[in-house]
Order: C-alpha cells, then sequence, then structure tokens
C-alpha cells in the first residue's frame, strides 16, 4: 500500500489550518488516514508548525512519500535531516551521539533564526502600532483646533475693518466736494454783480455834489 505523507484541511472558510498526516495515497485529501503526524497553521506569523519527528522519521524510512508542500515543511522543521542523519548511522558512516549532536546544532540554529524573525515582526508591529497613534493624535488636534476656530467671537480687527468700509460708504465722493466749492465762488460773484449798479448810483450823486463845490471857490 503506498503511503504519502500529506496535508490534510481543517478550519473555517477564509482561516484554514492543515494536519499534516500519513495516509493511503488512494484514499480522499480530508478522508481516512493512518497517523496524524502534526499540525500546520498558516495563520500566524510565522506560521505555527507542531511535528512529531520521529514519527515522521520512522514513516520515511518506510517509503512514505511527502507531498510538495509536505516535503517543504518537513525540510524546515529538521525531518529531512534527521532522516539523512539516520540514513548514515545506518550505513555505519555516524554513531547515533554524532547524528543526534548534528541535528541538536541544526535545531539550536533554527530556533535563533525564528526567534530574531519574531523579533523583528514584534519590532515593526510595534513601530507601525505608533505611528497609528501618532497619526490620530494628529487628526484629533486639528479637529479640536477646528473646532474651537469655529466657536471664536469676531475679533476687534473685524469690526472695526467693517466700520471703515461702512464710513467709506457713508463719506461724499471727492467730485461731490469739488463741485460744491466750485459753485460757492460763482454764487458770490452773481451776488457781487447785482449789487454793483445800485453801488454805482450811489457813488454817482456824490461826485455830482461835490463838483457845484469846487466852481463856487
Amino acid at each position: 500500500m503506498p503511503v504519502r505523507i500529506r496535508l490534510q484541511r481543517h478550519g473555517k472558510k477564509g482561516k484554514p489550518f492543515y494536519w499534516i498526516v500519513a495516509a493511503d495515497s488512494r484514499a480522499k485529501r480530508d478522508g481516512k488516514f493512518l497517523e496524524k503526524l502534526g499540525i500546520y497553521n498558516p495563520n500566524t506569523n510565522p506560521a505555527t508548525i507542531d511535528i512529531n519527528v520521529d514519527q515522521s522519521v520512522q514513516w520515511l524510512n518506510n517509503g512514505a512519500q511527502p507531498s510538495d508542500t509536505a516535503r517543504r515543511i518537513l525540510s524546515y522543521k529538521g525531518v529531512l535531516l534527521k532522516h539523512h542523519l539516520m540514513g548514515g548511522v545506518r550505513k555505519g558512516a555516524l554513531t547515533e551521539e554524532e547524528a543526534e549532536k548534528k541535528f541538536q546544532a541544526w535545531i539550536d540554529e533554527k530556533s535563533k533564526k525564528v526567534a530574531d524573525k519574531e523579533k523583528n515582526l514584534s519590532k515593526a508591529q510595534d513601530e507601525a502600532r505608533k505611528k497609528a497613534l501618532e497619526a490620530e493624535k494628529e487628526v484629533a488636534e486639528k479637529r479640536a483646533q477646528a473646532a474651537a476656530e469655529a466657536e471664536l467671537p469676531e475679533t476687534p480687527e473685524a469690526v472695526s475693518a467693517e466700520e471703515e468700509v461702512a464710513a467709506v460708504e457713508a463719506a461724499p465722493a471727492p467730485e461731490d466736494s469739488v463741485a460744491q466749492e466750485a459753485e460757492a465762488p460763482a454764487e458770490e460773484a452773481v451776488e457781487a454783480a447785482e449789487e454793483t449798479p445800485e453801488a454805482a448810483a450811489e457813488e454817482a450823486p456824490a461826485a455830482e455834489e461835490t463838483k457845484p463845490a469846487e466852481e463856487k471857490e
């Protein structure tokens, strides 16, 4: 019976997670399986993978063939490395202690890389959260400032400006004042012209009276 290590889908729509199973290759993808080897949850960052390394290696030793996705997961968790090391032990190239030591060193290095990745992701999330808070604070301050400006009364400068405009509109035009000044001397000239004949008539007898007096002398 050909055995295949593959993923079996679980979870709700839009947020699936998977079981890593050893199953008959002729069975349906989500049907019966021979053994559950672990879980794979891609909804987290980094993805959550929990797998039984020894049982997975045993199935590989028995001839089970992993699918492409399952192979990448097994490689990521060191299952394929341990399978390779155990092959060296069977051939006599390594002892079990040496193989276990190499595998543990690889696991420690891998764990360090994963921890660094999680640290960087956490730092990036904190920075993004901080920027979002600053942006929200800036928007709130602008709204409060706009509301305060809307509630302020009219300033004295604005009132005085309106009064100045009203005074300018009420003041007479320069042309009217010039016309009034031009009309005033003209009226005075007419009045003076009307008064001159009477004054001349009054002055004329006075001239005549002086003349006979001179003749008598």
